[in-house]
């Protein structure tokens, strides 16, 4: 799909077809993070830093699951 730039004030801007929006969950408003991949740029609604903590978080909490269960009592 190919989005064209465009001008407005002095800003940059692009205008997505509502399609492409719907596929992506976002409404106006909605933050886009972009992560640089070696295959380019992607643009995602995900922010990959909240992804990265949960992924540790959950890692912690299988390896520490019984210290976690006693602090729990």
């Amino acid at each position: 799909m190919e989005l064209k730039l465009r001008k407005i004030g002095d800003a940059l801007v692009t205008i997505w077809p509502k399609e492409l929006l719907d596929r992506l969950n976002v409404k106006e408003g909605d933050k886009l993070h972009v992560v640089e991949t070696s295959q380019g740029m992607l643009v995602t609604p995900h922010d990959p830093k909240f992804v990265r903590t949960m992924t540790t978080a959950k890692e912690v909490m299988i390896r520490d699951r019984e210290a976690l269960k006693e602090l729990a009592e």
